[in-house]
């Protein structure tokens, strides 16, 4: 029996959110490597070999667990997770086309929405779930997090002017980025679709004493998934653009940069990626009655770390003070957003006592 206890929820939920918003500094060590190279070995790491890992490590009689857990949940949690892999290519390919402020705003923003919403609203529970005590503090979080969401695109679409990033930047096309930022929005919150298709596999590693692990086994599916896509797509740009010989030997060009060096990077990119659904699984589990909220609070707390590392790194030292005012004024609502969400789970698990 898992004890809910929301705030240690929230902390871990803290350290995964730090780990996803932290997971692509390494690449800025990255030489030489096309975005396709990068991408699908850092995708090999945190959505293929990791989940097993980190299963294989956490679930007692995994095998017997696999042999066991019905074979619908498996694809459906496979098959939900691609959705999820289309997502993130649409934004990357996103950025591309309106900047990373403006993708980030919407796609996340969306994503924090619809991942927390729909899933409860799909099993019939949401009404019954949002007249419990605690709601009005739940549904305020979730509104508040969004403003908050919202207004560090703003902030970072001011960056952006501010540092003329735009300049020379032919692919700029809002009708295009919009479609695929929405896609992206739309097609991440499927991954709650995904963890919640694999519930049942989580409901017999729990029979096999996996405790609070119980959902490191759900990965190996909706991470698979997502890989897949994810491969499909880079191996298309591979062939595409015949940058295959990446892998066993860097092409030439300016400054010092080692093959090794470049996978290290990348490993590290996948086990921080991987990291954030680790700690999520962790903080879900403890959160109690009102744990659909664990996606918006992983995503309000992403925007927020992933801020307050853009500030450690001085990113925003030449922007002009209507930028920095708002990037500040916009973690302040996020961290208002997580307060809420906080308490709002608190108050739902001392009526549920």
């Amino acid at each position: 029996m898992i004890t809910a206890n929301p705030f240690l929820g929230v902390f871990m939920h803290a350290i995964g959110a730090f780990f996803a918003a932290t997971c692509y500094t390494p690449q800025k060590q990255v030489k030489r490597w096309s975005w396709q190279t990068y991408w699908i070995t850092q995708a090999a790491f945190c959505w293929f070999l990791l989940p097993i890992i980190g299963a294989w490590l956490t679930i007692p009689e995994l095998l017997d667990v696999l042999r066991a857990a019905p074979r619908d949940a498996m694809l459906g949690s496979f098959l939900l997770g691609a959705a999820y892999g289309i997502g993130g290519t649409a934004f990357g390919v996103s950025i591309r086309y309106i900047g990373y402020s403006l993708t980030y705003a919407i796609a996340v923003g969306l994503s924090s929405v619809l991942g927390t919403l729909i899933p409860p609203l799909v099993k019939g529970t949401l009404v019954a779930t949002l007249s419990k005590p605690g709601a009005s503090w739940i549904i305020a979080g979730i509104l508040v997090g969004t403003v908050g969401i919202a207004g560090t695109g703003l902030a970072g679409r001011l960056k952006e002017l501010d540092l003329r990033t735009q300049e020379g930047k032919g692919d700029f096309s809002l009708a295009k980025g919009l479609l695929l930022s929405l896609l992206a929005g739309v097609l991440s919150a499927v991954y709650g679709f995904a963890l919640e298709a694999g519930e049942p596999i989580a409901d017999v590693a729990s029979a096999h004493g996996a405790g609070l692990f119980r959902g490191n086994v759900v990965y190996i599916f909706s991470n698979s998934g997502a890989f897949l896509t994810t491969a499909i797509f880079c191996l298309y740009l591979h062939v595409r653009e015949k940058s295959f010989g990446e892998l066993l030997e860097l092409p030439p060009g300016d400054g010092e940069a080692r093959l090794p060096v470049n996978f290290a990077m990348a490993a590290v990119t996948g086990l921080f990626w991987y990291g954030q659904f680790f700690f999520y699984n962790l903080g879900h589990v403890r959160m109690g009655a009102y744990k659909f909220t664990s996606w918006a609070i992983h995503m309000i707390m992403l925007v927020l770390f992933s801020s307050v590392v853009g500030i450690a790194l001085r990113e925003w030292r030449q922007c002009r003070r209507l930028t920095r005012t708002t990037i500040s004024l916009a973690m302040a609502v996020l961290v208002a957003a997580v307060l809420l969400l906080t308490y709002g789970n608190y108050m739902g698990e001392l009526a549920a006592k």
